[in-house]
């Protein structure tokens, strides 16, 4: 089976930033890169849609688009495209299902501040062609229900954002060689989970960059102040390349992958997949830093 990277496109900048990072992946994966739109009819279009064009006819637009903007920008890369019948959930889990990674544009709230309240993942716009859907309703649940890890990407992310700062006078074309910044993991050191772990690793690899381990706790305890089992130490074995820093502060673990987040080339938090009474949901870290991380953030589910 082809190994793909797929992004949603749905038209937004949020959307297109995806594709632009997922394309990025693709080739530091040496996959190739799908995007997908998703299409259902409606007896009236969505008022996203120009008069005078049938829904079928703005949802290949958005998509060429798309296709057009990634190829100009990686002419080597492979690309397979298409329209993916039914809601944009349902398009979108069927799309997670067959990737080895989802992209997805987040509008997010970005920056520091407001901290003190989790609220609500922004998600991505609408899909156009899609009706009655709220914001942020759409990415929460592909989150919640994707059976492999789905990556967030704000709008205005570029390539230079993965990088460490370049001096003045580097050309676009030099941003690639310089360095990549960190990878950032947050670890439940009472629950680590080799899923979250080996993605983790693997895409510090990817991009010959450092893993930095992120682990915060309430009050001092035992576990934190006395000697100390390394978790990692099987995966430094088998990811010797990898220079692996940790973390370990006093505070709430989401504010401090937050900060770390604004250093960072990426972001990666975990998910149980077991759905509890009120159904699958992303746990409350997770979902903080979906809703706040200056970085794309990927979500790995495990069990």
């Amino acid at each position: 089976m082809l190994r793909q990277v797929t992004a949603g496109v749905d038209g937004s900048a949020e959307s297109l930033a995806a594709a632009h990072w997922a394309a990025r992946e693709a080739l530091r994966r040496g996959a190739a890169l799908r995007l997908v739109h998703a299409w259902t009819w409606h007896p009236r279009p969505a008022p996203s849609v120009p008069a005078g064009t049938s829904e079928r006819d703005w949802a290949e637009q958005t998509l060429d688009r798309a296709v057009g903007s990634v190829r100009a920008a990686h002419s080597g890369l492979r690309i397979v495209a298409g329209l993916v019948p039914g809601s944009a959930v349902d398009a979108l889990l069927t799309a997670a299902a067959e990737a080895e990674l989802l992209v997805l544009g987040s509008s997010g709230l970005g920056g520091l501040g407001g901290l003190g309240g989790l609220g609500g993942l922004s998600g991505l716009s609408g899909l156009s062609g899609v009706a009655g859907v709220a914001v942020g309703s759409v990415s929460q649940r592909v989150v919640a229900g994707s059976p492999h890890p789905v990556v967030l990407v704000r709008a205005g992310a570029t390539s230079a954002d993965e990088h460490l700062p370049v001096s003045d006078g580097v050309s676009p074309e030099e941003i690639p060689e310089t360095p990549y910044r960190d990878v950032v993991l947050g670890l439940d050191a009472r629950r680590p989970r080799d899923e979250l772990i080996e993605f983790a690793f693997e895409a510090a690899r990817l991009r010959a960059a450092g893993l930095r381990v992120v682990r915060a706790f309430g009050v001092p305890s035992a576990e934190v102040a006395g000697p100390r089992t390394d978790l990692l130490l099987p995966w430094r074995e088998k990811f010797p390349g990898v220079p692996v820093t940790e973390i370990v502060c006093e505070g709430r673990t989401a504010t401090a992958l937050v900060r770390a987040s604004s250093r960072a080339s990426l972001v990666v938090v975990g998910r149980r997949t077991r759905a509890g009474r009120l159904g699958t949901h992303i746990g409350p870290v997770t979902h903080a830093v979906l809703h706040h991380a200056a970085c794309p953030v990927a979500v790995v589910p495990h069990a």
